[in-house]
């Protein structure tokens, strides 16, 4: 490749070498560094991540996940009726709200986007009967630009539900078989179980892809060409 430049992984393994970073995990954190300046170098600084509110994802614009949020209000644990009962109300003033953000989504409107802030601000700032609730959803309504940053960015979603089904796999897998020997069994299982959900996600046969590839019919587009139409 251009001098300055790392165009295989096999030359940024042997990059980190060089630097003397063998540790695994000090070698993913450096790549992660590298991948996200790399997005930043050309320019892809307009990126959204969604969390649970961990500081490690923390980069870029920064949206909140509202099903961890309402977990919170859920998990809590009431004292007597009164508590229980404004714990319930609470609840279905978020989901409400939730509702109409998922509405926003589909059609974003300016006098709706106030009408949603108004709303936000009247669930979180209000008193309940319950004193730790009343602290949690101060604490919630200090996130409020994370948590309604879909109403600049609708495109983005409004949990993380569907990444969390992503690692679903890697979690059962490594459960099951105790995780892999090498560094390349392990590159082996990252790469069968992302092509997997690419194909699903794609609505495309994972067995048909991998026939295809492996007789080179090449009666399946490369997945990248199918996600660029799919995102078009």
């Amino acid at each position: 490749g251009t001098e300055g430049v790392i165009d295989d992984a096999a030359g940024w393994e042997a990059h980190l070498d060089r630097l003397g970073i063998h540790l695994e995990r000090h070698r993913r954190i450096a790549t992660e560094g590298a991948l996200l300046g790399t997005l930043a170098a050309r320019g892809l600084t307009d990126l959204v991540v969604v969390s649970d509110d961990a500081g490690q994802f923390n980069v870029l614009q920064h949206a909140l996940c509202w099903i961890h949020s309402e977990r919170l209000i859920h998990t809590m644990l009431p004292l007597n009726e009164d508590h229980r009962q404004d714990i319930e109300r609470v609840r279905d003033q978020l989901w409400g709200l939730y509702a109409d953000l998922k509405a926003y989504k589909l059609k974003p409107r300016t006098r709706q986007r106030r009408r949603l802030e108004r709303a936000f601000d009247a669930l979180f700032t209000q008193k309940t009967r319950y004193q730790g609730l009343n602290e949690l959803l101060k604490r919630l309504q200090q996130n409020k630009e994370e948590l309604l940053r879909v109403l600049e960015r609708p495109e983005i979603p409004l949990h993380t539900n569907d990444s969390e089904r992503d690692v679903r796999d890697y979690v059962k897998k490594r459960k099951v078989s105790g995780g892999t020997r090498s560094d390349g069994g392990r590159r082996c299982r990252d790469t069968f179980i992302s092509l997997k959900k690419t194909c699903r996600k794609l609505e495309v046969s994972f067995w048909d892809y991998l026939n295809d590839r492996i007789n080179q019919a090449g009666l399946i587009p490369p997945l990248p060409d199918l996600v660029a139409a799919a995102a078009s």
